[in-house]
């Protein structure tokens, strides 16, 4: 037998035994899906730029014409992306009663697209935004068909993919003025809130935005009912996903973790598995021999 064979059968032997299980999903569970993550195995960034933060979002319209412009040529894939056998995996886990909560990092939605029901989005979710006057939420979608409208000779334009919708415009199918409209903000035309004007966001969690208690509440009062928690694609890095292994530690529950390269609770995990997602999980997607 050889290492990943008899890896997924400790994975299989850990979720026997601990039928109750909190589940946490990063990037990594995606990636098969066509989006990029963000770190490379050591936890390092991939990128050499970092991405937008709530405070430059908001102070500053150059900032927010950059993101929704890179967002604008990114969406076409972010949102075209299909669940991978790891959620499809997952979805069938929980189906089969064993998920006590299925918690994730990403934005993507894909989790729900295969099948699981209740999923805590900590970090938000990309399919929609929401105004920062009004409080009103509406489709990703409707103004994607807006920044069309406004900026018509951008739709042309393809892009390499960056993680969670960003994208980094080719040089070489645009204009200098478009690399750089992309790369610093431009006059790349955003539209304001339909109903107030109001500056539109993302509806996710940007990076130094606090998730939102209530989430975190919730996730934690789940975690305290499972006998046990798995990791699936997430280095931990971000205190927002490494808090629930560190709580898991705390209560004494077991945990595993599925993940190219180190995670920040690796002293903490009682079963490691340095696998692609798909393939750790792929034997919870085998059809199982009927009993007589």
């Amino acid at each position: 037998m050889d290492r990943g064979a008899m890896q997924s059968d400790g994975l299989q032997r850990f979720i026997e035994r601990h039928p109750r299980l909190f589940v946490l999903t990063g990037a990594g569970c995606s990636t098969d899906s066509g989006i990029p993550d963000y770190r490379d195995a050591e936890g390092n960034w991939k990128r050499s730029t970092r991405p937008v933060t709530l405070q430059a979002f908001l102070a500053d319209a150059a900032t927010r014409r950059r993101y929704w412009a890179r967002s604008f040529i990114g969406w076409r894939h972010f949102g075209a992306a299909r669940p991978n056998d790891a959620h499809r995996a997952l979805a069938r886990l929980q189906q089969e009663g064993h998920v006590e909560r299925l918690v994730t990092q990403n934005v993507d939605r894909l989790h729900q697209a295969a099948g699981s029901a209740a999923v805590i989005d900590l970090h938000g979710r990309l399919d929609q935004v929401r105004c920062m006057g009004c409080a009103r939420r509406s489709a990703r979608e409707d103004l994607q068909r807006e920044l069309l409208r406004c900026n018509p000779h951008w739709a042309a334009l393809e892009a390499d993919r960056a993680p969670d919708g960003d994208a980094d415009v080719r040089a070489a199918q645009a204009t200098e003025a478009q690399v750089t409209e992309a790369t610093d903000g431009g006059t790349f035309e955003v539209p304001g809130c339909s109903h107030c004007g109001g500056v539109l966001k993302p509806d996710v969690v940007l990076f130094g935005e606090s998730v939102p208690p209530a989430r975190v509440e919730s996730a934690l009062q789940d975690l305290q009912r499972a006998d046990g928690m798995l990791i699936v694609g997430s280095s931990l890095t971000l205190y927002s996903g490494y808090r629930f292994a560190q709580r898991a530690a705390q209560l004494g529950k077991p945990i595993a973790a599925v993940n190219l390269g180190r995670t920040r609770a690796d002293a903490l995990l009682s079963l490691k598995l340095s696998q692609r997602c798909a393939a750790a999980l792929a034997f919870l997607l085998e059809v199982q021999p009927r009993v007589a």
